[in-house]
């Protein structure tokens, strides 16, 4: 009997000293971490499997820009040890939920340090008095803009920059679980060499582009079409729910007949109503291009995926 008392009690011992040297993600505990979006929470998977659970806020077929969380999702930022969001305006909701979830959450938001572009309601705000659409030069990530709040939040489709988000995933996770820090590193190293092979098959497909210049929804592609040398010849949205003039709608069927653009881009988000009429004026087709994607949608379940189904769209209207 006293063996096994002191049996017992050399366990309780050991998983004491346990508790002290290693933190609670040690002894296969998860941690916690909430996303804002789908692209972001796979990324964090991509790096963190199987040592972080992920969730992500805003829904499948939602849009981001008008999005509202309902009051029970606080429950989930509360809990989490991280929350990563875009910020640049993306999540106008976040602010009030992060502090309520009180000085325990870790708030990282991803946009810091990058080269922010105006927003689509600055960048667009005189494009009706245009004779041609404006080329704006590529950025390159590491010197935030002066004011975020009026910046384009669209970061994560230009998968150079995504390199830079990931950096940066990679560290977080590394500084809240140090247990797992070699693991998060080379899971790091193994995900920014398949954005690199992603960055590179974009360069070589628009490379073969006929067209360069498109007409979409809103302007979620600049990063994009600035990283790869397509040119925005007009957005239908120049902000969340914004509806165009009369006489931007006669602008952009003009535009789309003068470039001879084959396709006008919607968003499985966003109603695709004005797209409609004005790609049925212009003689040409809706495609939708998809910035958010889902686990649930057959190709378009994770980050890399989705760039790539985006990809095959543009083929199908440029190439």
């Amino acid at each position: 009997m006293k063996h096994n008392h002191c049996k017992a009690s050399a366990l309780a011992a050991l998983f004491f000293l346990m508790s002290v040297v290693y933190p609670a993600t040690a002894l296969s505990e998860k941690v916690p971490i909430i996303a804002s979006i789908f692209p972001v929470a796979d990324m964090v998977q991509q790096v963190g499997s199987p040592y972080v659970d992920v969730t992500f806020i805003i829904p499948a077929g939602a849009s981001p820009h008008t999005f509202e969380p309902k009051p029970s999702q606080i429950k989930k930022i509360a809990a989490a040890r991280v929350f990563f969001t875009i910020g640049a305006g993306l999540e106008i909701w976040a602010e009030k939920f992060t502090a309520a979830a009180g000085k325990d959450l870790m708030t990282v938001t991803l946009s810091d340090g990058i080269t922010l572009i105006g927003s689509t309601e600055s960048a667009h705000a005189h494009e009706d008095d245009h004779d041609a659409p404006s080329v704006r030069e590529p950025t390159e990530p590491g010197h935030a803009a002066d004011n975020a709040a009026m910046a384009n939040p669209h970061i994560w489709l230009d998968p150079v920059i995504a390199r830079s988000m990931v950096a940066r995933i990679v560290a977080i996770l590394c500084s809240v679980d140090g247990v797992h820090a070699d693991h998060y590193r080379r899971q790091g190293e193994i995900y920014l060499n398949s954005l690199t092979a992603l960055d590179r098959e974009i360069r070589s497909a628009v490379s073969g582009f006929t067209l360069k210049k498109y007409v979409a929804f809103h302007a979620a592609w600049d990063y994009f079409a600035m990283r790869y040398g397509l040119v925005p010849a007009g957005v239908i949205e120049s902000a969340p729910g914004r509806n165009p003039t009369p006489k931007r709608i006669r602008q952009i069927i003009a535009d789309i007949k003068k470039y001879h653009i084959r396709a006008v881009f919607a968003e499985p988000q966003l109603n695709p109503k004005v797209a409609e009429v004005i790609a049925k004026e212009a003689g040409v087709r809706v495609l939708l291009l998809d910035p958010m994607g889902a686990p649930a949608l057959t190709g378009r379940s994770s980050y890399l995926e989705l760039m790539r189904y985006n990809l095959d769209v543009l083929k199908e209207a440029m190439q």
